[in-house]
């Protein structure tokens, strides 16, 4: 029996393990070229969060001040912004593979200036390199998904994606604490970036083998994508928006909160911080399951639910057991991320599909830029105030995406 891939045909194989390996598959929503842009992540991710996580500290010991320290934050979410249209515009006009490999040969030289850097400005320069592998590849990612799979099966497709790219999160930072405790920070640092590297090789070879149908060139300007948005998508955009200022306000103070206000050890707040993320690994599969039959609109209301009450549930109590249950709730905030991402793919023009991930994610992104900044002027009134304030401003979000989007059109 033969199956149709792309422009190729493939002999489908025959017995048991072939008809288990099916149904696992599809089951996951796991096709060739998502598992290999999936995998490609993953790989990646695997090295750079042995070190990511402990930059501040490292610039601190190249002999940055605070100052820089924070205006490398800054030139982070810049760059994070402003990748993001011009990765999605090469994914469409290069091809997915192509682009793929372009971001990660850059993300590789980023790496090399982050191991040979002598003093902590070259960090700088090292940065605008490695994220192109984030920001520019987070487009290609979405396409991807969306070229490869069905409508109804892009949810868990995306879960997929999420899980992979998140399980790193929770193992390196543990593998690369400890190897920073036993050889020293910078040395701990390039032993990471080391590894950091023969790992892109191999993710390398997974991208050689994306077997994806370039999209046809055409000459429409990001003026011409905007007006390409779906109208649900825009109003999906607004209410992300108002969801991320109640995210952006309050998240990068929780650390702060729970440790010098509620009086939780470093040590303890790792394990929280493993909670929330292993909270969301496991409520990735069942929700994006049922999502893809009964629809997405209640599960993207009950993300935007949950991140109103996170930044509430950590301020209404101080003991360890009380912000471990707050901690779960900040992990069931990804329940609906996977159908809010394959709600992005849905209502994007094939062959505008990466320019328009692009062109979302970086209106998002500038809109919530000053929402930290916020947080900071309202933490200096009082500590719970930016925390509350998050929180109402969550509950807008919520009920602006309920009353504006469509039960039919987000499904």
């Amino acid at each position: 029996m033969r199956l149709r891939f792309g422009q190729r045909a493939i002999r489908e194989e025959t017995g048991p393990g072939a008809s288990i390996q099916k149904k696992i598959t599809e089951h996951l929503g796991i096709e060739r070229n998502v598992a290999a842009a999936s995998g490609a992540v993953f790989l990646v991710g695997l090295g750079e969060e042995l070190w990511k996580k402990f930059l501040p500290k490292y610039l601190e010991s190249l002999g940055a001040s605070v100052t820089a320290v924070g205006l490398f934050g800054t030139a982070e979410d810049f760059f994070d912004a402003s990748y993001q249209y011009p990765g999605g515009w090469l994914a469409d006009h290069w091809g997915r593979r192509r682009a793929f490999l372009t971001f990660l040969a850059a993300a590789i030289a980023g790496y090399f200036i982050y191991l040979f850097s002598p003093t902590w400005p070259y960090l700088f320069l090292g940065l605008a390199f490695v994220m192109t592998w984030q920001a520019m590849g987070s487009p290609a990612i979405f396409a991807t998904i969306g070229d490869a799979l069905p409508k109804e099966r892009r949810a868990m497709g995306f879960t997929v994606q999420s899980m992979l790219k998140r399980i790193p999160m929770v193992v390196s930072p543990l593998i690369g604490g400890a190897m920073m405790g036993a050889l020293g920070l910078q040395r701990g640092v390039r032993i990471g970036l080391l590894v950091t590297l023969a790992l892109a090789g191999f993710a390398t070879a997974l991208l050689l083998s994306l077997r994806l149908p370039d999209m046809a060139r055409d000459t429409v300007r990001m003026s011409g994508v905007w007006r390409s948005f779906h109208p649900t998508l825009k109003r999906l955009l607004v209410s992300d928006i108002v969801i991320r200022m109640c995210e952006g306000m309050a998240d990068i103070f929780v650390v702060l909160y729970v440790t010098n206000v509620s009086l939780i050890t470093i040590p303890k707040y790792g394990i929280l911080v493993a909670i929330q993320l292993m909270t969301a690994i496991v409520i990735y599969i069942p929700s994006a399951k049922i999502a893809d039959r009964i629809g997405r609109k209640p599960f993207v209301i009950a993300t935007f639910l949950c991140f109103a009450l996170f930044p509430v549930a950590v301020i209404l109590t101080r003991s360890f057991r009380g912000l471990a249950f707050a901690f779960v709730i900040g992990g069931l905030r990804e329940i609906g991320e996977p159908s809010r991402k394959a709600m992005i793919v849905d209502f994007a023009e094939q062959q505008l599909r990466a320019r328009t991930v692009g062109l979302y994610y970086l209106v998002r992104s500038l809109s919530i830029t000053p929402a930290s900044a916020i947080g900071g002027l309202l933490w200096r009134m009082r500590p719970e105030t930016p925390f509350v304030t998050a929180g109402i401003i969550g509950i807008l979000g919520t009920f602006l995406f309920a009353a504006t989007v469509k039960e039919k059109n987000a499904s």
